[in-house]
């Protein structure tokens, strides 16, 4: 291996960021990196994109103020430092153009061909379609995820770094979003950048969510480890010095570094485990790179001779690598002082591939999807999409999928000597289950090390297990409640769906007349057949007889049901009231108006409406000249706002609120006085708010209201006065500009 190649492969655990907010120029790098890694990489594809990218996001900026173009820059530098093609590198480039422009996937899909625009759809937000809760998209968008990535691994990547992106520039939005992307991050996108084996995306995300989700904690954590910081690094480069010299010794070419354990990590041993940052083992950890497998045993053998090791904390990923594709020989011993340190032993191959994870594997050759070997690899993406494709409820979606993604493994083995790896605390009926669908469904008992055992016994590390089947045996319903794993799970539940179809439609109906007296609604309400239509098509029944049997097998819970035919119910329920809110506001208002004329008060003519209560809204405090608006009140006749003020914006009122505005206009021939507030500011001076009253004055216009104050060198007046129209106002504010040190001069709402 080369100088160069080891230099990049000893680059920090977290992706190196890029500092220049010049795009031009981190193209320019991106297309070096490109050609460094395939010197016939066709480039021009890369540098297209970019320009048509820039292109549709002119204008735009992001929440920090940059221009919009610079986030899919970043994600498509990261994606060339991860060795990705031009196909990912160029969606990289074109990533949000989909979503957030005017280009369509036909657009893409002419410019930049089929793979391309299928990279980019894969990535692309299901921003159309009307959900009922932003966790119902978000399920829907993370299935079209799952399905794009088990037809090509590159979406995900792709996903995962427009995530990582996305986090490293959190700082720039609200509060709220802040923990709820983080909350996203940490529960899918680094589970997820975990079993796909890269490191370096997952550590960099679980380090930046923590940092929002409990930014206390975090600064804890930094703050303690930079105060035993020198200690550490010098009773851990010792250490290393010791490894070199006796890898010279043994004639064993190797590297030695030290390794950092990254703040996510101390953090959910210390406040899940209870634990202090001294009690954990691998806080001091070494790793030691070498050429060959039969080296990494070879210095395993030097390491225990050299220092005690823990017991129980051996661990060989080397001959059962993880599903993520991880190997290392993992082993803690006692250093010379007696604090315990982790070693981590592996090739370089291994190492690229712990850094990288499947970025390292994928190899693509004119856009196709890889080569053979990695589809046996990468089988777990479409046991994943097929256990969740079934799934509905939106927390057993989440927590299925958590289970799935962050579930440690255990590994048993088949009578056959093959192994098999399952999600910790797995029992027998899920080792059946990732056998074969045939296999769980005939399971009648299991032997474990040879001997039976009841069906809900949990596996552990290293047991041979044997599945006993009978041709006349079916699973139990009982057993939803025993198996862990969503794939166990579904089979079961698609089998009573197919065989008890008959018995799952009475059952559903039942459950269905249940919830039905629970809420107090009758069959006849909520059953109408436009509004079971919308449920049928939502959750994919083709009738309601499927309906039924889906809530009878369990497939979606009676609940849910009523509770979304419930909406549409409520819905017309709440319409029908408004309509007779609004009828019974304007008879109110013209009752009101019988015993009081505002109309001869206010000055102002309701279109349509003859002795109607009127009143000026204090929002905006409209004079006579503004353009107005009228909002048909609850028993408080009709306000009147300027047409300009928000809480009479079409856009800011729900249809029932729109359908209350009503047109109003001045009467001429009234005359009448109104307070209009007006906001001066200007540097700070003796003497100016002295000018402002004198103006006043001058005009003759009284003044209801002032204050004032100073900041910074700036002061700020709001005077309240009162006029008779626009022109009055008109002038007062060309008087107010023109004193010495005004700036600005404005209505305001106060």
């Amino acid at each position: 291996m080369s100088d160069i190649d080891k230099n990049i492969i000893l680059a920090p655990e977290k992706m190196p960021q890029q500092e220049s907010k010049d795009t031009d120029e981190i193209v320019k790098k991106i297309v070096e990196l490109l050609k460094k890694n395939n010197p016939d990489a066709n480039t021009d594809m890369v540098e297209i994109a970019y320009k048509f990218a820039k292109s549709m996001h002119k204008g735009q900026k992001r929440k920090s103020g940059d221009p919009y173009i610079l986030h899919p820059v970043e994600v498509a530098y990261i994606a060339a430092q991860l060795s990705l093609d031009v196909y990912a590198v160029s969606a990289c480039m074109l990533h949000d153009v989909v979503e957030d422009t005017g280009c369509t996937y036909d657009d893409v899909t002419t410019l930049f061909g089929e793979v391309v625009a299928g990279l980019v759809d894969g990535v692309t937000k299901l921003a159309k379609i009307k959900y009922s809760s932003r966790e119902e998209q978000q399920i829907e968008n993370l299935r079209k995820m799952f399905f794009a990535m088990s037809k090509d691994i590159r979406v995900v990547v792709i996903k995962l770094i427009d995530r990582l992106h996305n986090m490293r520039t959190l700082k720039y939005m609200p509060h709220d979003k802040q923990l709820r992307i983080s909350k996203e991050t940490l529960d899918v996108y680094a589970p997820l950048a975990h079993r796909l084996g890269m490191s370096k995306i997952k550590i960099e995300l679980e380090d930046l969510a923590l940092k929002y989700l409990d930014p206390v904690a975090y600064e804890e954590i930094r703050e303690n480890i930079n105060l035993k910081k020198s200690a550490r690094d010098k009773y851990i480069a010792d250490i290393m010095d010791i490894f070199r010299d006796k890898l010279k010794e043994m004639n064993i070419n190797g590297t030695v570094m030290g390794r950092a354990k990254h703040f996510y990590s101390i953090w959910r041993k210390m406040f899940t485990q209870g634990k202090t940052m001294d009690s954990l083992y691998d806080l001091f950890a070494v790793r030691i790179i070498v050429d060959s497998i039969q080296d990494c045993y070879a210095v395993l053998g030097i390491v225990h001779e050299m220092y005690t090791p823990v017991p129980m904390r051996f661990k060989d990923y080397i001959a059962m690598p993880k599903p993520n594709m991880y190997q290392s020989l993992h082993t803690t011993v006692i250093g010379p002082n007696g604090t315990p340190f982790e070693i981590q032993i592996r090739t370089w191959e291994m190492h690229r591939v712990a850094e990288n994870g499947i970025a390292a594997h994928w190899k693509y050759k004119e856009g196709k999807s890889g080569e053979s070997e990695m589809d046996s690899k990468l089988e777990w993406v479409r046991t994943l999409l097929d256990t969740q494709q079934n799934i509905i409820d939106t927390d057993e979606f989440f927590n299925t999928l958590k289970f799935d993604l962050f579930a440690d493994e255990v590994f048993v083995f088949t009578p056959q000597g093959k192994v098999v790896s399952l999600p910790a605390r797995s029992t027998v009926i899920d080792f059946a289950f990732a056998i074969h669908s045939e296999v769980g469904y005939k399971m009648s008992g299991a032997k474990v090390n040879g001997k039976i055992v009841t069906n809900d016994y949990v596996l552990e590390n290293g047991e041979i297990v044997e599945i006993l089947t009978a041709n006349t045996h079916g699973p139990s319903r009982d057993w939803l409640k025993i198996c862990r794993t969503a794939r166990a799970r579904n089979k079961i539940n698609q089998w009573f769906k197919r065989e008890r179809r008959e018995e799952n439609i009475e059952e559903g109906k039942e459950l269905i007349e249940r919830e039905l007296r629970r809420f107090g609604n009758t069959h006849a309400q909520l059953f109408r057949p436009e509004w079971v239509s919308i449920i049928t098509k939502r959750y994919g029944f083709n009738t309601i007889d499927d309906l039924y049997a889906g809530i009878g097998y369990g497939g979606i819970t009676a609940t849910k049901v009523i509770l979304r035919l419930r909406e549409e119910w409520l819905k017309e329920v709440h319409e029908q009231q408004k309509a007779e809110d609004i009828e019974k506001s304007i008879e109110k208002a013209s009752e009101n108006s019988d015993k009081k004329n505002q109309r001869a008060s206010n000055g102002v003519v309701v279109k349509g409406i003859d002795n109607c209560l009127v009143r000026l809204a204090h929002c905006c405090n409209p004079v006579a000249g503004d353009e107005i608006v009228g909002f048909i009140t609850k028993g408080r006749g009709v306000s009147v706002h300027r047409a300009d003020c928000p809480n009479v914006k079409p856009i800011n009122l729900s249809p029932e609120d729109r359908a209350r505005l009503i047109e109003v206009a001045w009467d001429r021939v009234y005359q009448n006085s109104y307070i209009a507030n007006i906001r001066i500011s200007g540097k700070d001076r003796e003497g100016m708010l002295l000018d402002v009253t004198n103006v006043l004055i001058n005009l003759k216009i009284p003044f209801k209201s002032a204050n004032a104050y100073a900041k910074n060198g700036e002061a700020i007046i709001n005077v309240g006065v009162e006029i008779k129209n626009t022109s009055d106002l008109a002038l007062l504010t060309k008087k107010f500009r023109q004193i010495e040190g005004v700036e600005s001069v404005s209505r305001s709402t106060q």
